[in-house]
């Protein structure tokens, strides 16, 4: 068997790695994981993906993936969105200081979650891809799987949140997944992979 085309995975985040080599695995494509180390100074999900994808692409030369994701709180105003992952230096201060803008706001606290992936190719513009997950915020940590926020937010229908459900149950609903989706059904990704002619 041929090799199988590399594609980038700009990101440092081993939640966000494991993830996508789950989601994209069926896509004919090795994934190679690279930390761009870009800082994220955009104004919106779409431009902070593009700056890591684009710098991912100019450091490697290979075609990259990069992506941006929040939590929105609607009592909040859209808040924390695209400041999500800077709200303090570890995800439990992230997650007390979020909460703690919270007390007193009645509950529920819908919120959420947005995800945007920018691809870059060699001679081609970026394109991107979103997802959603619409849910609520709850006030008490439940669950130690997933990354980020996952354990606060609670999927309807579900009784759970991100946090207790096993990779494969979470694929059918996060909005990582949903944005992966997205891609796939582009067949960006197929332009990757060497297809047979008669």
């Amino acid at each position: 068997m041929p090799d199988r085309p590399r594609l980038v995975i700009a990101s440092g985040n081993a939640g966000k790695l494991r993830e996508y080599r789950d989601l994209l695995s069926g896509a004919g494509v090795e994934l190679v994981a690279f930390d761009s180390e870009v800082e994220e100074v955009g104004e919106s999900y779409s431009e902070n993906a593009r700056l890591k994808a684009e710098a991912a692409l100019a450091r490697s030369g290979l075609p990259s993936l990069g992506d941006d994701s929040g939590l929105e709180v609607e009592a909040l105003h859209g808040f924390p969105g695209i400041k999500s992952a800077r709200l303090g230096p570890t995800q439990e201060e992230r997650t007390a200081e979020l909460l703690r803008r919270l007390e007193g706001v009645p509950r529920p606290w819908e919120a959420r979650f947005v995800c945007v992936i920018a691809l870059a190719m060699p001679g081609r513009d970026t394109r991107f891809f979103e997802g959603e997950c619409r849910g609520e915020v709850v006030p008490e940590w439940r669950g130690e799987a997933g990354f980020g926020y996952d354990p606060i937010f609670l999927v309807p229908g579900t009784g759970k949140t991100f946090g207790e459900m096993p990779p494969e149950e979470k694929r059918k609903y996060s909005h990582r997944a949903a944005a992966a989706r997205a891609l796939l059904e582009s067949g960006a990704l197929s332009e990757l992979v060497p297809r047979l002619r008669r």
